[in-house]
């Protein structure tokens, strides 16, 4: 006979942090570690001031953020020859498989929740070394 698993809901309350693959720091959020999430991630993520990211992209999952603080510069595309700068009250969404940049140009910390369509939110996320020099900031 099989036994039955009941979800429940579950507060967070982001405390510690962890330290990304694309070389930030994120609070920990929902996830398949913390919650045992299946289908999505969310966290925090203040970029210091003068931050920059890895070039990077995630393989098979989707990104969407929410400023809710600052500015965040991305430059996104397959030799990051776009940019867009996302202001507070904002919202940017990433396709799965598209490389990006994000920083923080601004003297003040950039702050952004950020969702994801895997709960795991580094199993997915390849490194791009070889475009890092496309973008001087």
């Amino acid at each position: 006979m099989a036994v039955e698993t009941k979800a429940e809901c579950r507060v967070v309350r982001p405390g510690s942090t962890y330290d990304g693959k694309q070389g930030f720091s994120y609070f920990e959020g929902i996830a398949r570690e913390s919650v045992g999430a299946s289908g999505i991630c969310m966290h925090l993520l203040t970029i210091p001031p003068g931050g920059r990211a890895k070039a990077h992209m995630h393989e098979s999952h989707e990104t969407a953020i929410y400023m809710l603080s600052g500015e965040a510069h991305t430059w996104y595309g397959e030799r990051l020859e776009n940019h867009v700068v996302v202001k507070a009250g904002e919202m940017f969404y990433i396709p799965a498989g598209v490389p990006h940049l994000p920083a923080n140009l601004s003297d003040q910390p950039a702050s952004a929740v950020i969702a994801r369509t895997d709960p795991h939110e580094q199993e997915s996320v390849v490194l791009l070394p070889h475009l890092e020099a496309l973008v001087s900031v």
